[in-house]
């Protein structure tokens, strides 16, 4: 009888610790949002856009493998619309090709949550892909701006790349725009002009970062490039989109 006593002790003693640990380690996992457009024409040229898989895969695999838990979300909600040109073979990587091949994420994407309907409070962080998409939708959503601007109030890391910075035009903080005096980057005008869009897209992104005081920096077309000021993280081009994953996770893990 005693050693049936001790035993059960044992047990329970054991169970306990396990389940302090599995709650302990649910605490520190980290869980960041991801913010894709829902708009799929590019302007009036009858052409489609989106995001850029590049600029979602990378950073989603980078924070997937460190242990991140990540949801998605879009204005719309559900199926968010792919650039077709960043399905391209000669946009590939093997992110894209690992995005290509992942099941489980590509069915994930099919029900991405209503922008409305989330809440800075389940997050540590928000992360915006790019893609031409946003410069449309995101960038007037008023959801997406009052996500921002909650996220930065409880300072939360809030990351951008390519054309995602765009999506900070109208986010303001204390009464003025948020980059204001702060370092950024995003898609360069001379980026816009190589691939042939700037009488395309609405404003040009690099214009707007300045003319809302943003201290914009950036380096050769096509080349990684990421900013980071305090909570605000910026990435030049899909090059960068890793870069800016990076520097997201060096501030996720700086959190207890």
């Amino acid at each position: 009888m005693k050693k049936i006593t001790v035993l059960a002790i044992l047990a329970l003693a054991i169970s306990g610790f396990v389940a302090t640990a599995q709650k302990q380690n649910n605490k520190k996992m980290k869980k960041v949002l991801f913010v894709v457009t829902s708009h799929d024409q590019l302007g009036n040229t009858g052409e489609k856009t989106g995001f850029w898989t590049e600029e979602f895969a990378a950073p989603y695999y980078a924070l997937l493998d460190k242990g991140v838990t990540i949801d998605i979300a879009s204005p719309k909600g559900g199926q968010p619309p792919i650039d077709p040109k960043s399905s391209d073979p000669s946009s590939a990587t093997e992110d894209t090709k690992r995005f290509d091949a992942d099941a489980v994420l590509l069915e994930k994407l099919k029900n991405t949550k209503k922008l409305s309907d989330v809440n800075q409070a389940d997050y540590d962080a928000v992360f915006y892909p790019g893609g031409h998409g946003p410069l449309w939708d995101l960038v007037e959503d008023k959801n997406s701006i009052a996500l921002i601007e909650s996220f930065y109030t409880h300072k939360k890391p809030v990351a951008f790349v390519c054309h995602a910075p765009a999506v900070l035009k109208n986010v303001k903080t204390n009464g003025q725009f948020l980059v204001k005096g702060k370092k950024v980057t995003g898609f360069a005008n001379t980026e816009e002009e190589a691939v042939g869009l700037s009488k395309i897209v609405p404003f040009l992104l690099e214009d707007a970062l300045k003319t809302n005081g943003g201290i914009y920096s950036k380096v050769e077309n096509w080349h990684p490039y990421a900013v980071e000021d305090g909570l605000l993280i910026t990435g030049q081009n899909p090059a960068s989109s890793k870069l800016v994953a990076e520097k997201l996770l060096v501030q996720l893990n700086s959190k207890k």
